[in-house]
């Protein structure tokens, strides 16, 4: 049975922390234990005497673990699914079945607690999976990526107050009206507080799109072969709804998979959007010409997403307005926020989920019915895209 996805990030950016990040070892003990994710960083990077940023080798969050008094089992390298895990809370460490990557994950009363969902990809499996004391197993309590307790507060406090600490020392050490001496000093005290305080220059900086909490989320779609019309209308809602978002697709057993990635809320609303637009395309097509993967009714779903409404529709033929200027300016400000978006969302997959995307290429199909693209087209222009819809699932089958 497939596991269900919460997000969570354990409490990391409750805690201040910013920036790309491969931390799934302190976010899943965060989530588990219950411990303020600030308090589990610290813990592990004192033992494996680094920081825990990009990740910790599995003996040292073993030996956490084994303090805190939860048990290690064997996995015996069985399909990351609920039938193949105890109930209530459970700690996995998980290896993908070729052996090339590793991942740690909390799974709590059989759903997935994280930032994204392993068992979307078929190829991990259970290696290792630790579960809490005895007396601990009846705890239901959760740490939400969205609760702060008292002493993450005030343990925010004192951090919030080493990092404006080191900001200073920092602007100190590249003033060029200091001297050589404050320099040399403000970059001494520098490195002592980071040793202290396990952090790095990475943690120091503060770049607008680092803020941003990411998320990578599957979207099935029925039957191993997947529709142009369905690539066309992925395209369509990350670039013209929800252009920080990102997307790439594979195949699973034998079913297609489309990956949203990005922003956390931009990427559950755009995956809302694509099931509700795939619904009413493919009904409208069966409706039309009685499917919608081959043929006529494969044209008409084209037809129907290039009809979809666009945003910024250019205006051809007269020249541009002051306001029209500004327009355009503010246009590219977004856009080069959208790109560092992509860049930061890109470098996130690649160190959280081990994933790192190359261009593929497709073959030819049917002929293809202008006509029916034509009549698609023109339903396609009257729909109200609605980015505030329900999550609806998808009840139609491959014609």
């Amino acid at each position: 049975m497939e596991l269900e996805l919460i997000w969570n990030d354990g409490g990391r950016a409750a805690c201040g922390y910013v920036g790309t990040t491969g931390d799934c070892v302190t976010r899943s003990i965060a989530i588990a234990t219950g411990t303020a994710y600030r308090e589990v960083y610290d813990e592990l990077g004192e033992k494996s005497l680094k920081t825990p940023r990009d990740g910790v080798a599995v003996q040292f969050a073993a030996e956490y673990l084994r303090e805190l008094g939860w048990t290690k089992h064997s996995g015996e390298l069985s399909g990351f699914a609920k039938e193949n895990l105890p109930p209530r809370r459970v700690i996995c460490y998980l290896q993908k079945e070729s052996g090339g990557g590793h991942h740690f994950s909390s799974v709590i009363d059989g759903t997935v607690h994280d930032t994204w969902n392993p068992s979307d990809d078929e190829y991990y499996v259970i290696h290792e999976y630790w579960t809490p004391p005895e007396q601990e197993q009846s705890d239901a309590m959760v740490v939400s990526s969205r609760h702060v307790s008292d002493s993450q507060k005030l343990s925010q406090q004192e951090f919030d107050k080493v990092m404006r600490r080191l900001r200073a020392l920092d602007n100190t050490a590249n003033n060029d009206a200091s001297t050589e001496g404050e320099k040399r000093n403000a970059l001494r005290m520098m490195q002592s507080l980071m040793l202290t305080h396990n952090l790095t220059q990475d943690d120091l900086e503060e770049k607008e799109d680092c803020h941003t909490q990411l998320a990578r989320i599957a979207c099935p779609v029925n039957g191993r072969r997947v529709c142009t019309w369905e690539v066309m209308l992925a395209y369509y809602v990350t670039q013209h709804v929800f252009p920080a978002v990102q997307f790439f697709r594979a195949t699973r057993q034998h079913r297609s998979m489309f990956w949203f990635y990005g922003p956390v809320q931009d990427v559950e609303n755009s995956i809302a959007l694509f099931r509700e637009l795939m619904l009413t395309i493919a009904a409208a097509a069966k409706l039309q010409y009685g499917g919608y993967s081959r043929g006529s009714g494969a044209s008409y779903a084209e037809g129907y997403v290039a009809g979809l409404p666009r945003a910024f529709e250019e205006e051809l033929g007269s020249s541009p307005t002051n306001r029209e200027v500004e327009e355009s300016d503010q246009m590219g400000l977004i856009h080069q926020r959208m790109l560092a978006i992509h860049a930061a969302s890109r470098e996130w997959l690649a160190a959280e989920c081990g994933i790192r995307l190359v261009a593929g290429s497709g073959r030819g199909r049917y002929a293809h019915d202008p006509n029916a693209a034509g009549l698609g087209k023109q339903h396609g222009s009257k729909h109200q895209v609605n980015t505030h819809g329900r999550r609806k699932g998808i009840g139609y089958r491959a014609g």
